[in-house]
């Protein structure tokens, strides 16, 4: 039986690069069950963390309880048998309310840290096209759920920007400033409502935060 950690937004995952004794996730879930850190876990998998999410991204982490269960949980990513859904608002609404893109994703050649969308066969890029596939669904004005099965770096921001709807606070994707009444450690709106495979096995629910409601 996996864990669930519900990730508030504004931390990361693992020790930040720039801080490597600061508040982190790892460190929180190490503090609360300590005996995580006498187990063998793969290198970048420690204390049975599954998967990652932005500093910025809150919601749903899914954590292993054993090493074996985490090998299962790999396979299931590589796989592609989970469905991952968001939610997200958006800097600028669409006309249209469900939309879904397949254009692969790969690493922008100039800038560091940023993805592209192969537009074309000439589209300026690093290393090899990643497939991906995204699908948007309105909620209600500018919050969307997003659906997914593929886990790019940066998918759901880059594919967002691609159909014209940035995430509200996302800089780097066209989304614009961070609003000022923003909460507490979100710089762009994006939340991890949670995955589940084809037999339901996936995380538990967490609280939606209020933006997402």
């Amino acid at each position: 039986m996996a864990t669930t950690v519900d990730k508030p937004a504004g931390i990361s995952v693992f020790p930040p690069h720039a801080d490597p004794d600061g508040d982190c996730v790892l460190r929180r879930l190490l503090l609360a069950e300590p005996h995580r850190a006498d187990l063998d876990w793969p290198k970048g998998f420690e204390a049975g963390i599954a998967h990652r999410l932005d500093i910025s991204t809150s919601g749903a982490l899914w954590v292993a309880d054993t090493p074996e269960e985490l090998a299962r949980m790999r396979t299931c990513f590589a796989s592609k048998q989970l469905v991952k859904t968001y939610r997200m608002r958006v800097a600028k609404s669409p006309v249209w309310d469900v939309n879904e893109t397949d254009h692969a994703i790969g690493h922008d050649r100039r800038r560091k840290g940023r993805m592209v969308v192969q537009r074309g066969e000439n589209t300026p890029h690093r290393g090899r096209w990643y497939p991906a596939k995204t699908g948007f669904r309105r909620l209600q004005g500018t919050l969307f759920e997003v659906t997914m099965h593929t886990g790019v770096m940066h998918q759901i921001r880059v594919h967002a920007a691609f159909l014209g709807i940035a995430l509200l606070g996302d800089r780097r994707y066209g989304g614009g400033p961070t609003p000022e009444n923003a909460p507490q450690g979100v710089e762009f709106y994006l939340h991890h409502v949670g995955l589940v495979d084809a037999n339901g096995w996936g995380t538990d629910a967490v609280p939606l935060p209020e933006w997402a409601r």
